[in-house]
């Protein structure tokens, strides 16, 4: 199963007891999942479900809260649902239920986003209705960089309804519309955390926090170690061409080094991979890096001088194309 259906599963099945936070998933479920319809000259509501659990359990609340009978049929797959859709019709008493969950207002006008008792309601209320949301149109993605959840709304309206009500539960939500569709997305971590809690996945969000730590190691160890890598190109680089241009400077001085800056040079060139702090312990009597590092400039320095008196190439000459001390 993806952590979408693991998320619905788990929230199908919770049972909260109290009326008014059913009837407020409910109200929500029903407003993003479906909408009214005209059947008959009758006002008609509909809700588009994915799972048959989802469905059983639309149909129990809707008899137990509101005594509505409806009707239940099963769409077939296609582009958008491989697996077929779950459809919740209500027709005998459509109009007052639509009254009653909010879907209509005082004046038989269709309300746009969500009733303002839904979006001011207590805690419960809000995660509720933020559940009912999200079994109708959410998604979640694999905790990483583009990680987020998601829920599909069915306009602008409905998605800044959305939004107000994650902020009251301090959760930060933004709503976006990509293609003219509407869609409210949280982002961060530690809010798509809160948020399943909150919902009432306890089960799925500790495995989505397992999946997430897990993924933030990885990454971590992964640019620790790219930038080990980095460090050591870059100390092989300066290796490299430190040794060239010592080569160089001892060609271009011949027998006129001085033995402690000649000794110096010859210890650079022995010990190739060596770090400076490495070639003062190498050294006999043993001196510091800053001592070995102020002898191999003065070297080069000197060789560079020489050469430029004379008109010969300097120490670079024998540098490495695209190398550098």
């Amino acid at each position: 199963m993806t952590l979408t259906a693991d998320v619905k599963e788990e929230l199908t099945g919770i049972d909260t007891g109290k009326t008014s936070v059913r009837a407020a998933e409910l109200a929500a479920l029903l407003r993003f999942a479906g909408g009214l319809h005209i059947i008959g000259g009758r006002i008609a509501i509909e809700a588009e479900l994915d799972s048959p659990a989802l469905a059983r359990r639309v149909r129990k609340d809707l008899a137990e809260l509101f005594g509505v009978r409806s009707e239940l049929s099963v769409i077939s797959g296609g582009a958008a649902n491989a697996h077929g859709a779950y459809l919740v019709r209500i027709i005998e008493g459509g109009e007052t239920l639509a009254r009653q969950t909010g879907l209509l207002d005082a004046r038989r006008r269709p309300v746009r986003g969500l009733p303002n008792r839904l979006t001011t309601g207590s805690r419960e209320e809000l995660a509720a209705v933020w559940r009912g949301a999200f079994l109708a149109g959410g998604t979640m993605t694999d905790p990483g960089r583009s990680s987020a959840l998601e829920v599909t709304c069915p306009g602008n309206e409905a998605a800044m309804a959305l939004v107000g009500a994650a902020g009251r539960l301090k959760i930060p939500a933004k709503a976006r519309e990509v293609r003219g569709v509407h869609r409210v997305v949280v982002r961060e971590g530690e809010a798509i955390s809160a948020l399943l809690r909150l919902m009432g996945a306890d089960s799925t969000v500790a495995q989505w926090e397992e999946l997430r730590q897990r993924r933030e190691v990885r990454a971590t160890a992964n640019r620790l170690v790219n930038f080990d890598d980095a460090n050591l190109r870059r100390s092989v680089q300066a290796a490299v061409a430190a040794c060239a241009r010592v080569e160089r400077a001892l060609e271009i001085l011949g027998d006129g080094v001085p033995d402690h800056l000649r000794y110096a040079g010859e210890l650079r060139l022995a010990h190739r991979d060596a770090s400076l702090d490495e070639l003062g312990h190498f050294a006999d009597p043993p001196m510091t890096k800053d001592a070995v590092a102020g002898r191999i400039r003065r070297l080069l320095a000197m060789a560079d001088k020489h050469a430029a008196e004379n008109g010969l190439p300097g120490t670079d000459a024998n540098l490495p194309p695209d190398y550098a001390e």
